[in-house]
């Protein structure tokens, strides 16, 4: 009969109706297939028949089979010992019940006891097939970040059976960093694989061209099992890989020193500015550092409890509060203390150290002697590469930072009216006062300015160490010999000497050790001062030469 004169929608519905129920049984069917497949793991008496099952669900390619794979992998997946049923199963109830789940369907289908199950088991190597057959599974997944783990999976666990689903997933493949990934994947893969000696080579290639010590771990394993003329290949690759990390670890150090560098210069730069215009020994100067710190700490509990939404702009706001802070208290030991005391350097050093004590202990009072935990903003946590470079945002940070500061305390030493008085009572104190600058209120401003410039190291510190009534002792012995070592009171002499002993220091830690380190620092400073007494940068001026 024909149906011609049906109406158009109708025609459609009929055709669509049909359509489904031609396809009906071969889907029937797929779920079968599959189904069988997956009840076949009751009947694996060991893990080479486990393992073939596992390929032939993953060769099945229905998504449907990745939560068993899964499921299997995690240890999970049992049958029914009376008719090999075999279930995904999570906790029942009762500690001796188990939750039975369809595998293919997902359906929950009630509990049954332990006793009447048994596990599938799995080991190492074919937990290994399993995440190589999960990863050839996702590797065409429209998630980006699903495709990018499946491909380094592949890399994992290299096989020759995956090899021509890698090629085409990588043909396919439109994202830069997965194709790169996918491109090891395949360059692993055929180096343990069958292929012709030429594509071997090739893949030597490829391999040392990706580079770090996970590769030579790669050309080693697979050395033994190629061909004799590809082992100089496999030699030539090597010796260009640790030629390359050589470089890239020596870069490595560089950049821990500059790190290193920056936190010296930030704790070292306000020592320099009281030591330079006032000539005092200040032990307290790690105690601002503390406090600077702990402001920071405090700023962080009130946003927490009170505006949890600004905890990114924490640090913006612990910035001109550890600064008044510290500034103040600086102030008031300046007034307090050290005004009496000036041209007496040892009573001075004694006397800056019992304040040292005594903040500290003030600090255990009130905050208790344990660590406070200050947190990392979203945009100073994580890292990032650059080449064989690893640089963590937390250190980029801190020494963009400190050049910050470096630059303005040298604008206002240079272009500002305090800066120029600053700099007269440093080079004739006597002449600066006989031409009316206030010599008394320059030296507590100088050291107002110098404990706030350390209270800005605490709150660039409190990232990278322990906030802790002792954090300022861990550096004020190295601030000491940045200031000594650049020369007293510049500032040039102080970034170039912080950022010096912090290279030093790391290019000598792998050799002799961070303490012996230490020591070889303190020694070659020694020998230095031996030569050139007043430092990298002396200063100019009558009363200085005097």
């Amino acid at each position: 009969m024909s149906i011609s004169f049906l109406p158009r929608y109708f025609r459609t519905f009929l055709l669509f109706v049909t359509l489904v129920l031609t396809c009906a049984p071969s889907l029937s069917r797929a779920a079968d297939d599959v189904g069988s497949l997956i009840d076949q793991f009751s009947e694996a008496r060991n893990f080479n028949q486990t393992e073939e099952i596992v390929k032939a669900l993953a060769a099945t390619g229905d998504p449907a089979v990745i939560p068993v794979l899964k499921t299997l992998a995690d240890g999970d997946l049992y049958y029914r010992e009376d008719d090999g049923k075999v279930f995904m199963t999570a906790d029942g109830e009762s500690r001796r019940n188990l939750l039975l789940i369809d595998p293919l369907t997902g359906e929950e289908l009630g509990e049954m006891s332990k006793r009447d199950l048994e596990k599938i088991k799995v080991n190492n190597n074919l937990r290994s097939t399993i995440d190589a057959a999960l990863a050839g599974m996702t590797l065409m997944s429209p998630n980006p970040a699903v495709r990018l783990s499946a491909a380094r999976s592949m890399m994992d666990a290299p096989s020759e059976d995956n090899l021509a689903l890698i090629e085409e997933a990588l043909a396919a493949e439109e994202d830069g960093e997965i194709a790169a990934v996918l491109g090891q994947a395949r360059a692993i893969s055929i180096l343990n694989s069958s292929r012709p000696i030429e594509a071997k080579a090739e893949a030597i290639d490829d391999i040392a061209a990706i580079g770090g010590r996970d590769a030579i771990s790669i050309l080693l394993s697979a050395r033994g099992s190629l061909d004799p003329e590809l082992q100089d290949e496999v030699d030539a690759a090597q010796a260009k890989i640790e030629k390359r990390l050589a470089f890239w670890d020596a870069a490595q150090n560089v950049w821990y020193g500059l790190s290193l560098g920056s936190v010296l210069l930030l704790a070292a730069i306000g020592l320099a500015i009281t030591f330079g215009v006032m000539g005092v020994i200040n032990m307290a100067h790690g105690e601002m550092v503390m406090i600077g710190a702990y402001s920071t700490f405090m700023v962080q509990q009130v946003i927490r409890t009170s505006y949890p939404g600004l905890f990114d702009w924490s640090l913006a706001i612990a910035l001109p509060v550890a600064f008044l802070i510290t500034a103040a208290v600086g102030l008031v030991i300046e007034r307090g203390v050290i005004r009496f005391l000036y041209g007496r350097p040892l009573e001075t050093l004694l006397a800056t150290w019992g304040v040292s004590l005594i903040l500290q202990q003030a600090v255990r009072t009130i905050f208790g002697p344990t660590n406070r935990e200050v947190g990392n903003p979203s945009w100073m946590s994580g890292a990032f590469d650059v080449g064989g470079l690893v640089i963590t945002w937390s250190r980029l940070w801190i020494v963009v930072f400190s050049l910050a500061v470096f630059l303005g305390l040298l604008m206002l030493m240079k272009r500002s009216a305090f800066g120029l008085q600053m700099r007269a009572v440093t080079q004739n104190r006597r002449m600066a006062a006989s031409m009316g600058i206030r010599t008394p209120w320059v030296d507590a401003f100088t050291f107002a300015l110098g404990s706030g410039v350390a209270g800005l190291a605490g709150v660039a510190l409190s990232q990278i160490d322990n906030v802790s009534p002792n954090l300022g002792q861990s550096y004020i012995i190295d601030s000491f010999m940045v200031v000594v070592f650049g020369g007293v009171g510049n500032l040039w002499g102080t970034f170039v000497g912080a950022f010096s002993l912090g290279i030093l220091n790391k290019f000598l830690e792998p050799y002799a050790g961070a303490v012996l380190g230490k020591i070889l620092v303190l020694v070659f400073i020694i020998l230095f001062i031996q030569k050139r007494p007043r430092g990298l940068f002396a200063l100019k001026g009558r009363a200085v030469e005097s």
